[in-house]
């Protein structure tokens, strides 16, 4: 009997008054309706890691000194894939999300990875950076890239989602980028 996959969803967005922990839930459900595997929201702003406090390049393979780091890598080791669901800032994704991966190195190589990017404009342009960023690093990113375009009410004044009705036409998307990743894993 196989083992279940464990699926991390990274939240790339750590603003006060982000609509990220609720897109991720969303992207959570709809992947527990289509595949087996187990998810696991992580919230990046939970995790205490400083830009460039480690003495080696990640890159280099020496062992890492700080234990936030160290923390960092075995939660993304013990993953079999990843999910990044991430706003689009400026036309880019934000830099805590860059931080988190440029913490690490190897961690990614090989790793299944899919893309969900939301804004006002979807998030393609974020979306097409973020994939550049995972192919250097040798992961192994599906095609399907949803792009969930949220309304300027949200944006801009703390309309509420809600998803179900909101994002019914990207919930296809999402779901087949689920398939996608189990079809990475096998």
């Amino acid at each position: 009997m196989s083992e279940t996959k464990r699926v991390l969803v990274i939240m790339g967005s750590t603003r006060a008054g982000r609509n990220c922990p609720t897109i991720a839930r969303w992207v959570v459900d709809v992947g527990q309706s289509s595949t087996d595997f187990a998810y696991e929201i992580v919230d990046l702003s939970a995790w205490h890691l400083p830009l460039d406090d480690e003495p080696g390049l990640p890159a280099s393979g020496a062992p890492y000194a700080q234990p936030h780091t160290r923390a960092w890598s075995e939660k993304i080791s013990a993953s079999d894939a990843v999910i990044f669901v991430t706003p689009q800032y400026n036309w880019g994704y934000p830099a805590a999300l860059k931080n988190a991966i440029d913490h690490l190195y190897d961690e990614w190589r090989e790793k299944p990875t899919a893309i969900v990017t939301y804004g006002g404009h979807g998030g393609t342009k974020c979306a097409s950076q973020l994939r550049e960023v995972a192919q250097a690093l040798k992961m192994r990113v599906v095609a399907t890239a949803p792009s969930i375009t949220l309304s300027d009410d949200v944006i801009r004044h703390g309309g509420t989602l809600h998803p179900a009705t909101d994002f019914a036409d990207v919930a296809s998307s999402v779901e087949q980028a689920m398939i996608d990743l189990a079809n990475l894993m096998q």
